[in-house]
């Protein structure tokens, strides 16, 4: 079948999305239907409305939009039965209903931000830097009833440097998820494609138990009874967003960027150590986390030697 007669619903939301999407529509692949999440209210009195990202870009290309409040919606569902999908293909969107991702005769295949069967959940990418790895990737998997259990279809690998933080891989898995989006595509086209289950990928059983939950507020606290390389890669696992955060004198600052030290010390962890100039360390099990870019509450993230000129009791 010509990829112009194949036709192509596409689901996604944030920034991560477009790329897939963008690179599908410049290579000239038929898209019926873009399915994005509803606009969201901002402003001070909630009455602007803000489009995602993938709809601002859908609405550039003029491609058909859908943004259903939920997803078994019996008019939203006839909705996009009438769209004659052939394929769905998801990139960081919601949890579907069997009645949507069964639908298209090839089914849905979803691309992850990580090396399936492992960080399976909603964060992978910060997962996966907290916890230090040297690598991750992409994954594309046919869906089905368990979240980010369906059968692989591909994947990709990129290192992890130690000083990556969250950014840094996520944008680079942007990137990198466009083009294996398009490789997926192009071997279900041409039925070239094979799945194999998440339990025969090569991946131990203490593999698949590492998970990749929603990330809240409490989850970033720092606990500084831990070592420093543990801090160290929890910090940048978290940067710039949603950021981790400890507290100094009872006031919340947010940590962006830290370098760690490994050193014999007295001090219990948590200690404050500093100048009150130029540096700003805490103690940690074995040694310190320098801290070099912060934000205190109410003001803008800065240098920590620009915090410390207007800081008291450092």
């Amino acid at each position: 079948m010509d990829k112009k007669d194949f036709r192509i619903v596409y689901m996604g939301t944030p920034d991560f999305a477009v790329e897939g999407l963008r690179v599908l529509v410049e290579g000239g692949y038929n898209i019926v239907g873009v399915i994005t999440m509803p606009d969201k209210p901002m402003g001070r009195h909630g009455n602007t409305l803000q489009p995602s990202p993938v709809k601002q870009y859908a609405v550039e290309q003029g491609l058909k939009i859908l943004q259903p409040v939920k997803l078994k919606d019996p008019e939203f569902v006839e909705e996009l039965r009438s769209l004659n999908a052939d394929l769905q293909i998801v990139v960081a969107f919601r949890m579907l209903p069997e009645i949507v991702w069964s639908m298209p005769k090839y089914g849905t295949f979803n691309a992850h931000a990580s090396l399936l069967p492992k960080y399976r959940g909603a964060a992978p990418i910060n997962w996966a830097v907290i916890n230090g790895e040297t690598e991750t990737g992409m994954t594309t998997f046919m869906l089905k009833h368990e979240i980010d259990t369906g059968d692989i279809i591909d994947q990709v690998r990129i290192p992890i440097a130690d000083t990556d933080n969250a950014e840094v891989v996520h944008d680079r898995l942007m990137h990198l998820s466009g083009e294996l989006v398009i490789k997926t595509v192009d071997s279900i086209i041409d039925g070239t494609f094979k799945t194999t289950p998440q339990s025969e990928w090569g991946a131990n059983a203490e593999d698949a138990l590492v998970l990749a939950p929603k990330i809240f507020h409490d989850t970033c606290k720092i606990d500084w009874n831990q070592p420093a390389k543990k801090v160290y890669d929890f910090v940048r696992g978290l940067s710039p967003y949603p950021a981790a955060w400890t507290t100094f004198n009872d006031k919340s600052v947010k940590i962006f960027e830290t370098e760690k030290e490994l050193a014999a010390h007295t001090l219990t962890p948590g200690t404050i150590d500093t100048d009150g100039k130029s540096y700003l360390k805490v103690a940690t099990t074995d040694g310190y986390i320098n801290i070099k870019v912060l934000q205190l509450e109410g003001k803008k993230r800065m240098p920590v030697a620009d915090f410390l000129r207007g800081a008291k009791g450092f």
